[in-house]
């Protein structure tokens, strides 16, 4: 009976540590599978009132909001945005930044969203590294005109599953173009007062009614 205690310690120390070094599970799903479900209920929802979302800005980020919001990383994004700035910025300055940036990223995102349709979307097949903690997610939709728009999602791997932190629409990344425009900003009047901005302009375009076309530029 000591023999076979012995040999049931002995037998656990030597797998535990094995087991302990496997790598939990990403929760939720892979990064392809997650972005075409988002995307697609997203459109889907969007094509069956595309007047109202067209003319109601409010309702349009409500729409994006329940989608993408559980599935944004945007304290992540908003880091990489202020760059060097985040480290001198206070939690309170940090929060609002965030708020006020996922808005302005959303905002101009939901205006280039309503260009789109489901029907018109199609999803490239997936190259990344499944093991890597990165991912980009390739798609094309098709405009009225037929332009076929290139929309990629980035993504990373979390503890709480994979989430996008950029959009890149024809070329352009939020983050990038974002990072370029208020750097230079931050620069010149302070991180209050871009924030200040942000803040203003997100409740403006909020209450402006239609949507416009993106704001976004290239960076």
């Amino acid at each position: 009976m000591q023999f076979l205690v012995r040999y049931l310690i002995v037998f656990m120390l030597g797998v535990m540590p094995a087991m302990a070094a496997d790598p939990a599970p990403t929760p939720g799903p892979g990064p392809q599978e997650l972005i075409e479900q988002v995307s697609g209920d997203m459109l889907r929802e969007l094509d069956a009132n595309r007047a109202l979302y067209s003319q109601d800005r409010s309702q349009l980020r409500k729409l994006v909001d329940k989608y993408l919001l559980p599935n944004f990383d945007s304290d992540y994004a908003a880091r990489l945005v202020l760059g060097q700035h985040w480290r001198a910025a206070t939690e309170a300055q940090r929060k609002r930044f965030i708020d006020a940036f996922y808005g302005a990223l959303m905002a101009d995102y939901g205006d280039a969203l309503v260009q789109f349709s489901a029907d018109r979307l199609r999803f490239l097949p997936f190259k990344g590294d499944p093991t890597a903690d990165t991912a980009t997610v390739r798609s094309e939709v098709k405009r009225d005109t037929g332009q076929m728009v290139p929309v990629n999602y980035s993504l990373r791997r979390t503890p709480e599953g994979w989430k996008a932190w950029d959009v890149t629409i024809e070329g352009i990344s939020y983050v990038k173009n974002f990072r370029t425009d208020f750097g230079a900003e931050i620069e010149q009047t302070g991180l209050d007062a871009v924030i200040q901005r942000l803040e203003s302009q997100n409740a403006d375009r909020l209450k402006g009614g239609a949507a416009a076309a993106p704001a976004a530029k290239a960076g």
